[in-house]
């Protein structure tokens, strides 16, 4: 049975998930046009990439954790058990979670802001960001084998990371105007 877990997955995870999005970003982009459609793969994307780095083992001999030995409960002190240092980027886990939430969040503005329902979709979809955040860690202190801890920093941090990417959707909604961008048919 193949093993689907570290870094070589999750990078491999992001490729082939890549590849689908940008196959029906290419069909859908002729009915809603070019931003809409590559928006909305974009978004797809990302939390196709946060669902990977955050739930799959970072080591191949990760094994199952005792109900015993686990933490029994989400870590609620802010700072929490992330380590200083983390394997993608020098600046810590705290810099990784902030940065993997921003190009949803803009991609989520860009995706909905065609149509006027977007007025309603993007700062729910903000809210569902933030929900998917808590279910990320909850998935995290409920699996523990996957050798990851429940934090609520990271939470806060992937919150943060998508207003930030949501302010950059806006900005770049104003330069972009999707709603401009015609279908071709």
């Amino acid at each position: 049975m193949a093993e689907f877990e570290g870094t070589s997955s999750m990078v491999v995870g992001a490729l082939v998930s890549a590849l689908v999005l940008a196959l029906i970003a290419l069909v859908a982009q002729r009915r809603v046009g070019w931003v809409t459609a590559w928006s909305a793969a974009g978004f797809a994307w990302s939390v196709v990439v946060i669902g990977l780095v955050t739930l799959l083992p970072t080591e191949a001999a990760i094994g199952v954790v005792p109900i015993e030995s686990r933490l029994p409960e989400c870590s609620m002190d802010y700072g929490g058990p992330a380590p200083d240092g983390f394997w993608i980027l020098q600046g810590g886990q705290r810099t990784l979670n902030t940065l993997l939430f921003i190009p949803a969040g803009a991609f989520l503005v860009l995706a909905v802001s065609r149509w006027r329902a977007g007025l309603v979709l993007a700062p729910l979809g903000l809210v569902c960001l933030g929900g998917y955040s808590l279910l990320i860690e909850k998935t995290q202190f409920e699996l523990a084998r996957i050798d990851r801890a429940c934090d609520i920093t990271d939470v806060v941090d992937n919150v943060s990371g998508s207003v930030m990417g949501f302010a950059v959707g806006l900005a770049l909604m104003l330069v972009l105007r999707p709603w401009r961008h015609r279908a071709q048919h």
